[in-house]
């Protein structure tokens, strides 16, 4: 406590109190004239000096002869008095630091208007010594106290609002900390919600936005909100609410998603709407928002690209959709030739060739011979390489030529004339029209390697797009090839069949797998590769008879055997991808699973459990997979269950944090430690895990940790790594990157598996000339694609035994990447969606939730002229305002309309 006298000292939280709240207010008087005839004279200028100026002494005489009158017996004297006292504090200034002068003087006496509340008989003046009080309380809360809710609770009426923004957001704390003791006590919180309800308001009025959503937050009112936003002011409130669900736990993320649903839909902001309900992976949702949008034909063509965006199937709407633009919009028809027209843009139509890519005239002439030699292997390598570079356009030097036809599938053998096969489909992506006539031919060849690479190549090529012929379920799905003698053509029809239909949700396809899912005289390779294209096309559904299938089959006797098989993983992989971002709803299955009596069951139930919690940024989920890293494993062939279990955790951890800009940045700390302590499983899964997080954004931070890692002594740390650069430099071109990996080449110019990785990664990172991205992330980075996220995360869980899969025969397990393939252009299109040249800034997002006013949502921009590339984290808005965008982000296909206000030139 402060001495007696000490009269003027700031009452700051911390800084100890000004006052004794004991004293008596005759002595404070007689001390503080002391202290002016000791200093003889007054200071003016010096308020936090220990004297008090003539005006502030006049002040606190004034506001003493108020508490006097509140004593007398005379009661009219009390509402007067209480007014006054309530005039003095509302009308005083004060710094931001300093407390208001009024409640500095008042405080002494605070203990002593306490008890006059306590012995007045309840009435107007009580409540209106309640009101004071509750300000006055204020000065004690670094006491832990919480009068100044406790008073207002009795004054509920009185207005609140009078008594200034750093009253309420006070009242606000307090509020949150009561509220949160008696949830604990089990008490009624009745009271404390009404009273909150009357500061919501007020922090909307003065632009609180954040504190009001808070308050709401705290006392779990949230979905109360949409009944006090205007138009003013929803638009800052969902973009908070929006952005604060990355850091909420699940039901809070699902809670505040469809709250702000509601209010978008309420002022009919369709696309940001339709944005949430893909969010919340809500199909009734995304069916309404398309629905709503029927008055207006250009908006359903906007939504239909939204929704094809993240390859969704509206399979059941109201009334048939008849109008044919609209429903090629839906299946992404034009997707190629609004490709193609970006590459004559950007005036990249040549076809590159692998040299182009390899540059090896700048690496030594002595290794330069070694790189390049005709070997199966590096003709392979470039199949695949050729296959990434020229990705989408159609043509290039080496598979489509008109001369010698089937030239370079004759310079590779078995598996790889399927790989290279089915680079094709790379090739032809998206162009189903032209493309079935090119692959058809391999179809007849006699070589069933080859047969088995066309039917992928179709696959391949009808990804992303939906035709009403639907090709890839006719030519795919007969009998013939889902029961050819061949393993080889089954798995390749059957991986196509996963690929053409990956989160279309299309029932027809079960009744072609499901049964082979079950076949326990199928291979395991067979059966695997089934349950992994079910789980594909139904992404995320939480399909029932799908994850019976799979856990039957790990229960099944006859299968036991099997279930040590390197395929297996495929299985629990599937399994995952059913219950992809479902959160909660995972548990049964894991419940499930501990009655498998096998260490397969182990693996299985991580895998499970990374994929429903992915991209959720959930901080108790990675601490629990950096648990199970830290268990030590003894080397042996029963203990494979349990590394297997580690190298998932890791990645686990990476597919969690892949959300969240700051998770990223923890986590990526975190594997440097697992590289220093991990054993040898944890650390191959690192560099994988590090991949995740960062596809197609070559942080230079990871990229020369990686290239640390690609020259580790363990290989397959190596192998990992130099895969992971491609991953995360995939479709950029980076400079920096093309150089470290042309090093590696000349490195490892000796060493065939790590040379072939090396050429991948090459391929991968000029992926479609540069114009493609494999992030999952669209739209902003707000929405995360399941079938990119799947098709990556199917790559990842095969490199993490690299030597079994990748670098071996089974190499076709790369173009999982295809569903994760996206131009990562902006196209703005007129409303008869012809292509509309306008001029846009592109520059670096900003974050602008909860900033005051109009901030600008970019920085470091460049004015260009559409069609437009945007690299990672870049943002894209209109030069004027000549046309209106439909979409609310300008990204991928933006129809755009004609401003009825505009007059050029203004």
């Amino acid at each position: 406590m402060a001495q007696d006298g000490d009269v003027s000292k700031s009452t700051d939280k911390g800084k100890g109190k000004a006052v004794d709240a004991e004293q008596k207010p005759e002595d404070v008087e007689k001390d503080a004239a002391a202290q002016t005839a000791a200093n003889g004279k007054k200071d003016d200028k010096a308020d936090d000096s220990e004297e008090l100026s003539e005006e502030d002494q006049q002040l606190k005489s004034e506001l003493e002869m108020l508490v006097e009158r509140l004593t007398e017996s005379d009661e009219s004297l009390y509402k007067p008095a209480l007014e006054a006292m309530k005039n003095f504090i509302k009308t005083s200034t004060s710094s931001m630091t300093a407390v208001p002068k009024p409640l500095k003087f008042l405080r002494p006496h605070y203990k002593h208007m306490t008890e006059l509340y306590d012995k007045w008989e309840a009435g107007d003046n009580k409540t209106s010594l309640a009101d004071v009080l509750s300000v006055i309380g204020m000065t004690f809360s670094d006491e832990g106290r919480q009068d100044t809710l406790m008073y207002r609770l009795a004054a509920p009426t009185s207005d609140i609002g009078s008594w200034g923004h750093e009253y309420v957001r006070h009242l606000a704390l307090e509020i949150g900390e009561v509220y949160a003791k008696r949830v604990a006590a089990d008490e009624s919180t009745a009271d404390l919600v009404q009273l909150a309800l009357i500061l919501v308001p007020l922090f909307l009025k003065s632009n609180a936005e954040a504190d009001a959503v808070d308050l709401m937050s705290e006392l779990e009112i949230i979905e109360e909100l949409p009944k006090f936003v205007d138009e003013n002011t929803y638009a800052r409130v969902c973009l908070y609410m929006v952005s604060m669900v990355n850091l909420l736990t699940y039901p809070d993320t699902e809670t505040f998603l469809l709250v702000a649903h509601s209010i978008y839909k309420t002022y009919k902001q369709h696309t940001q709407a339709l944005v949430l309900a893909i969010r919340l992976n809500d199909d009734d949702l995304i069916h309404t928002a398309f629905e709503d949008a029927a008055g207006d034909p250009a908006l359903q063509k906007q939504l239909s690209f939204m929704i094809a965006r993240q390859r969704i199937w509206l399979q059941h709407t109201k009334e048939p959709i008849e109008d044919q633009e609209v429903l090629e919009c839906l299946g992404n028809i034009r997707l190629p030739e609004h490709f193609k027209a970006l590459g004559k843009e950007l005036n990249i139509l040549e076809p590159k060739t692998t040299e182009d890519i390899y540059k090896s005239h700048l690496e030594s002439t002595r290794v330069a011979g070694l790189t390049n030699f005709d070997s199966a292997r590096n003709n392979l390598a470039a199949a695949f390489v050729n296959g990434f570079v020229n990705a989408g356009f159609g043509n290039d030097k080496m598979m489509l030529v008109e001369k010698d036809k089937e030239s370079w599938v004759w310079k590779t053998k078995d598996e790889g004339m399927m790989s290279t096969v089915a680079s094709l489909g790379t090739l032809l992506m998206w162009d189903i029209e032209n493309g079935l006539d090119q692959i058809d031919k391999y179809t007849y060849l006699e070589e069933e390697p080859i047969q088995a690479g066309a039917y992928l190549a179709i696959g391949i090529m009808n990804s992303g797009v939906m035709l009403d012929s639907e090709p890839a379920v006719a030519l795919l799905a007969d009998s013939d090839k889902l029961n050819h003698k061949n393993p080889l053509i089954r798995v390749s029809a059957i991986m196509g069949l996963g690929l053409a239909y990956a989160g279309l949700y299309k029932d027809e396809i079960l009744t072609h797998l499901m049964p082979i899912i079950t076949d326990s005289s199928q291979e395991m390779r067979v059966s695997a590769m089934a349950a992994l294209a079910c789980g594909l096309v139904f992404v995320g559904s939480s399909h029932a008879d799908i994850s019976e299938a799979i856990i039957t089959t790990l229960l099944d006797d006859d299968r036991q055997s099997q279930l040590t098989d390197k395929w297996t993983r495929f299985l629990g992989l599937a399994l995952g991808l059913l219950f992809f971002g479902r959160q909660e709803e995972v548990d049964v299955i894991l419940e499930t699973l501990k009655a498998v009596d096998h260490p397969v069951a182990k693996p299985t139930r991580v895998l499970a459990s990374i994929c429903a919690w992915a991209g959720t940024g959930a901080v108790l989920k990675i601490q629990e997979l950096l648990h199970l890293c830290n268990e030590h494993i003894e080397e042996s062939e029963e203990k494979k269950g349990d590394e297997l279990l580690q190298a998932y955790a890791v990645i686990g951890i990476g597919l969690i944090a892949m959300g969240e800009d700051v998770g990223q940045e923890m986590v990526l700390r975190q594997f440097g430690h697992l590289m220093h302590y991990g054993e040898a499983n944890i650390r191959r899964a690192v560099p994988l895990a590090m991949a995740l997080i960062s596809p197609s954004n070559p942080q230079m931070k990871v990229y020369d940790t990686l290239s640390r890692y690609s020259h580790d002594n363990d290989n397959e740390v190596a192998l990992n790594a130099i895969f992971a650069m491609g991953i995360l430099g995939a479709g950029t071109n980076n400079a920096r990157l093309a150089q470290l990996l042309r090093q590696l080449a000349s490195y490892y110019h000796r060493d065939q598996e790590s040379l072939f990785m090396v050429r991948i990664a090459q391929g991968l990172l000029h992926m479609g000339k540069g114009t493609l991205s494999i992030s999952p992330f669209h739209t902003d980075r707000q929405v995360l694609s399941r079938v990119a996220a799947a098709g990556l995360l199917t790559v990842i869980i095969s490199m993490v035994d690299a030597k079994q899969f990748i670098t071996s025969d089974s190499h076709y397990l790369l173009y999982f990447l295809v569903t994760a393939m996206h131009p990562r252009f902006l196209v703005t299109l007129d409303e008869n969606l012809k292509p509309l040249t306008v001029n846009v800034r592109v520059g670096q997002a900003v974050d602008v939730v909860g900033q005051a006013g109009r901030p600008k949502t970019i920085t470091g921009w460049q004015t260009q002229s559409t069609p437009v590339l945007l690299a990672h984290g870049e943002r894209a808005e209109l030069e004027d305002e000549e046309y209106i965008s439909l979409s609310s982000t300008l990204e991928g296909l933006v129809i755009l309309r004609k401003n009825p206000e505009w007059e050029g030139g203004k």
